[in-house]
């Protein structure tokens, strides 16, 4: 029973150390293990807080460019609200400017059309005062003309003449001194701008031309009505010339109907042509020029 015992408890030692010995292998194998695995954990550690140190640097690098293009963003915003304003400044500006643009422009139109206005005016006043000038000269040549006729009917004629109708005044064969206020420059030498600045015409400047034009208009009006007079006194003296008795008188009325007889005679037809009429109304009638003013002060005005 004994040895039995003992075989049994070797045979259990055996087993038991041949599990010991497997174990001990197990144990430095898993040992081994572990110290690779420390390794392998210690070196992955340090790859990760290398990483995550990295990681940190770029999220700070990051979080101040962030900031950076904040603080920029904001002041682009300071930056666009102060654009807009301005925007809506400058076109308040630029609707401002073109409606005074074009209130000056139309006032520039306007004083260009009175201007144009003005000029057509004065050259008409001057082609008037031309052809008063030309009645002049021809007025001038036809009593020089005259004069000696009128010397040679004067042995003739009767030594007493009867005067003109009652109403009517001797007219002056010269002038008693030139009518100095019709001595103009040409047509040719009134220019637009004579006399102007290049600054727009204020309102009293305007109005004051548009008084000048309008006192030109009158006097050429008067100037009209008295060479309308005057061709009426000439042409009803030719008519009546024949009816003038040979009667007595004064040497004084003597002289003045000669003058009469001078100026009376009926004018050829070349004539005519250089009696003009006004645009600016229709001739007064003969009844009403010749009363409400005499043929001398027409003839003066003429001469």
């Amino acid at each position: 029973m004994s040895r039995d015992y003992e075989a049994e408890l070797e045979t259990e030692l055996k087993q038991c150390e041949g599990r010991n010995k497997e174990l001990l292998l197990d144990n430095s194998r898993l040992q081994l293990e572990l110290e690779n695995m420390k390794e392998k954990f210690e070196v992955q550690h340090s790859e990760a807080l290398r990483h995550i140190s990295t990681l940190e640097e770029d999220l700070s690098e990051t979080t101040a460019v962030r900031d950076h293009l904040q603080k920029y963003i904001r002041e682009l915003e300071q930056s666009n609200d102060d654009l807009e304003r301005t925007k809506r400044a400058t076109i308040m500006s630029l609707e401002d400017f073109e409606q005074r643009m074009n209130q000056v422009i139309e006032r520039n139109a306007f004083l260009e059309s009175e201007l144009d206005e003005k000029e057509n005016l004065l050259e008409s006043v001057q082609r008037l005062k031309d052809e008063a000038r030309d009645l002049r000269q021809e007025l001038a040549v036809r009593q020089k003309d005259r004069r000696p006729s009128s010397s040679l009917g004067k042995d003739k004629d009767q030594p007493d003449l009867m005067c003109p109708s009652t109403g009517t005044q001797s007219i002056p064969v010269t002038p008693s001194k030139p009518f100095s206020s019709f001595a103009t420059p040409p047509a040719s030498s009134i220019r637009r701008g004579d006399g102007l600045t290049g600054t727009p015409l204020t309102t009293s400047a305007r109005i004051s031309a548009l008084n000048i034009v309008g006192e030109l208009l009158r006097k050429v009006g008067n100037l009209e009505s008295k060479l309308a007079s005057c061709r009426d006194f000439v042409y009803d003296t030719a008519v009546s010339r024949p009816a003038l008795p040979a009667g007595a008188g004064s040497p004084s009325s003597f002289e003045t109907s000669r003058e009469v007889q001078a100026t009376s005679m009926s004018p050829p037809p070349q004539y005519d042509s250089l009696v003009k009429r006004l645009e600016f109304g229709p001739a007064p009638p003969r009844g009403i020029s010749q009363g409400a003013q005499s043929p001398q002060g027409g003839v003066k005005i003429l001469l």
